[in-house]
C-alpha cells in the first residue's frame, strides 16, 4: 500500500474508511499536473471528492453506495459502516486511488477531456 492512502477502522463508530493524504509528494505532483490542465482542478481534499464522485459514478457506482465523505484541505476521507462487504469496498477504493496516482495518464486524460463535467469545489 502506498504511503499516501490507507485504511482506517473505527471500532467505536463501527466504521471503516479510506484516508488519502493529498499533500504527500506523489499525489501532490499529480494534482499540480491536473491544475495545469484545468485551473478549477486545484486538488485539495474537496476537489478530490468532486473527482471521485464523478469518476466512481461512471466506473464503480457500487463504491458510492453507503459512502460518507469528509474532505479537508489536506486529506480526503471516505467512510462506510463496518462490515465484510464494505471492507471489500474500501480495499477496492484504495487500489483505485493508488492506480490513478501511480498511472496518472488516465487521470490526466479525464481532466483534459471531461474536466468541465466535474463539479469542482
Amino acid at each position: 500500500m502506498a504511503d499516501y492512502v490507507w485504511i482506517n477502522r473505527y471500532e467505536e463508530g463501527n466504521q471503516i474508511g479510506v484516508v488519502f493524504n493529498v499533500t504527500e509528494d506523489k499525489p501532490f505532483a499529480v494534482g499540480e499536473k491536473m491544475t495545469e490542465i484545468d485551473e478549477n482542478a486545484y486538488m485539495n481534499g474537496y476537489n478530490w471528492e468532486a473527482f471521485f464522485n464523478f469518476y466512481l459514478a461512471e466506473t464503480a457506482p457500487e463504491l458510492l453506495d453507503g459512502i460518507e465523505t469528509d474532505p479537508e484541505a489536506e486529506t480526503y476521507a471516505a467512510y462506510y459502516e463496518l462490515n465484510e462487504e464494505n471492507e471489500k469496498k474500501v480495499e477496492r477504493f484504495v487500489k483505485l486511488i493508488e492506480s490513478l496516482i501511480e498511472e496518472e495518464t488516465e487521470l490526466l486524460r479525464i481532466v483534459r477531456e471531461r474536466g468541465e463535467e466535474i463539479e469542482w469545489d
